[in-house]
């Protein structure tokens, strides 16, 4: 596992890696930023309002913790989201490199069924992160709980979206499946990497890359020492 994710860190200083970062950073923050002003508009509209009313006081206070875990569970949705429509070229570039063979007999991703990648993660991630949402709040007295439930939570959902990005382009199965035990390996240290800020932008990238070679990867070649 820590040679799989040696190789995924590595994959993150290629040329060709940084420009897909570049371009799912910019255009995830651009959504984010139209998000942000209608976010905006709402907390005028709505939270100030009921913050300097006395009597629905707790109710504003409410709706500004709400809006606060909302844009932060926001940024990693749309991230995974906008990586779904360049699974083909993130996938391809760390297969061409490492696994000559798996790229050889892969099939090319379109971008309808990038979108659909995306769109399907975008509304697990809303989901399951909106039915956790009572226990993120229940949790703020704890400090760091919400943000370890989050955690856990989008585990199980990142290591769902980056095994779905590689399985895309193999559909007769890829070279070796996922183990529950690597599944969630992959999942905790994708989502650890979402709550680092400014590391959060490589977190999509790196997640699908670790995917890549923990699905291709020899059980033997998991070990350097195993490798010729």
């Amino acid at each position: 596992m820590l040679y799989a994710m040696t190789l995924a860190f590595r994959q993150l200083g290629h040329p060709a890696t940084l420009r897909l970062v570049l371009w799912v950073a910019l255009i995830t923050l651009l959504i984010f930023a139209v998000l942000g002003l209608l976010g905006g508009w709402a907390a005028q509209r709505w939270i100030l309002p009921a913050l300097t009313d006395n009597a629905g006081g707790w109710v504003g206070a409410l709706l500004l913790i709400l809006y606060v875990l909302a844009a932060f569970f926001l940024f990693r949705s749309l991230a995974v989201a906008v990586m779904g429509l360049f699974t083909d070229g993130i996938v391809a570039s760390v297969e061409e490199e490492h696994y000559p063979e798996a790229a050889a007999r892969a099939r090319h991703v379109s971008f309808a069924m990038g979108l659909r990648l995306g769109l399907a993660s975008l509304g697990r991630a809303i989901g399951w992160n909106l039915l956790a949402l009572p226990f993120y709040i229940a949790l703020i007295i704890t400090g760091i709980g919400p943000f370890v439930l989050m955690w856990l939570v989008n585990a199980v959902l990142l290591a769902r979206d980056c095994e779905a990005m590689v399985a895309a382009r193999h559909p007769t199965g890829p070279s070796r499946p996922l183990d529950s035990r690597r599944r969630w390996l992959l999942g905790l240290s994708t989502s650890a990497l979402f709550l680092i800020p400014v590391a959060n932008i490589f977190a999509p990238l790196f997640g699908a890359a670790l995917a890549v070679h923990l699905l291709h990867l020899p059980p033997r070649a998991a070990h350097p020492e195993h490798r010729s």
